[in-house]
């Protein structure tokens, strides 16, 4: 008998999670019913957002249930199952993420093709990761050419391709934020005009002399002192695009409001938060330009690869604490 392991929530997190948060299971590898595929996932994403469903609270995608396997991105070989338009050996894209083998329905599937850019890219750069960027940048955000962005976690799977998604599409200067000097050092190999690491000294002062003409666009990963030191640099009618807030996510008390944010009265910023579930929309377009870029050799990504389904938690930890370079990923 084959059997299947999975990783699943053994109890929710109190701040920082922990290992001892997760637990790995092994049970029989499911048999696939009508209109459903059996995938062999080869791998799966973390994502800052899966912190948030580990809490027991209503938002906008339901929490993380307990004893039960975690769900997310993953990229797998189709080996079961009968359902129109696929086939054993098919790679699929689709949510059942954090175990070996998914059953999945095949109406929630999408065929990639390994043959135009490596499976991994589908979770990151082609895939929701890059998506995110695209519309957050470009729609939410509604960048100008010749407009100054700046982007906190910027050596992260979004940041790095907001920034380079802004060079290519005309902006004047792009800055970054990163955790450490080597992620600086990446980012303007990557084609940032400026970048600084965010612990040489206070956020507010790194921001104003890296961009002294002030910030026209903010793509937020960070929320906290980052949010706070955009809205002092940005500029008369500036938006920022709110993606995420890793900064707060593991702090068990309510984080305070930027204490500037009265500036957004007298300067009539934007300050907009978005999903990127509400700009499928854009998909075809993204898939076209990206891809095109990527032929190109102008646009770059980089993948940090851990090995093996039981070291899951330990990578979405990792993940939190900032030690990925681009998409965090793991191969099963």
């Amino acid at each position: 008998m084959q059997t299947n392991r999975e990783i699943h929530l053994a109890s929710r997190p109190q701040g920082w999670p922990t290992e001892d948060n997760f637990r790995l299971v092994t049970t029989e590898v499911p048999t696939p019913g009508p209109g459903q595929l059996l995938v062999r996932n080869q791998y799966m994403s973390v994502d800052p957002y899966m912190r948030g469903r580990m809490n027991d609270v209503r938002s906008y995608v339901p929490p993380f249930a307990l004893d039960a396997p975690l769900d997310g991105g993953a990229v797998g070989e189709v080996v079961g199952g009968e359902a129109d338009g696929f086939a054993p050996g098919d790679i699929v894209l689709h949510g059942l993420g954090w175990r070996d083998y998914a059953l999945v329905e095949a109406k929630t599937a999408r065929k990639v093709e390994p043959g135009v850019a490596p499976v991994t890219a589908y979770l990151g750069v082609l895939g929701m990761t890059g998506l995110t960027a695209y519309a957050g940048l470009l729609e939410v955000a509604a960048m100008r050419p010749g407009e100054t962005v700046f982007v906190s976690g910027a050596a992260g799977a979004v940041g790095s391709m907001v920034g380079q998604i802004a060079r290519l599409s005309g902006a004047g200067r792009v800055i970054g934020s990163a955790g450490s000097a080597a992620k600086v050092a990446r980012l303007r190999a990557l084609g940032f005009d400026a970048a600084f690491d965010y612990h040489d000294g206070p956020v507010r002062d790194l921001l104003r002399a890296a961009a002294p003409e002030g910030v026209d666009v903010y793509f937020d990963n960070v929320g906290g002192e980052h949010l706070e030191a955009a809205i002092s640099s940005m500029n008369l009618h500036a938006r920022a695009a709110i993606c995420g807030m890793i900064a707060q996510y593991n702090d068990p008390e309510a984080p305070a409001a930027p204490r500037n944010l009265a500036q957004v009265i007298g300067k009539r910023l934007t300050l907009r938060g978005f999903l990127v579930s509400d700009h499928g929309h854009l998909r075809e377009r993204f898939v076209r330009e990206v891809s095109g870029w990527l032929r190109e050799g102008t646009l770059s990504y980089d993948e940090t690869i851990v090995d093996g389904l039981e070291n899951a938690p330990a990578a979405f930890l990792g993940l939190l604490r900032g030690e990925n370079l681009g998409k965090m990923l793991v191969r099963l």
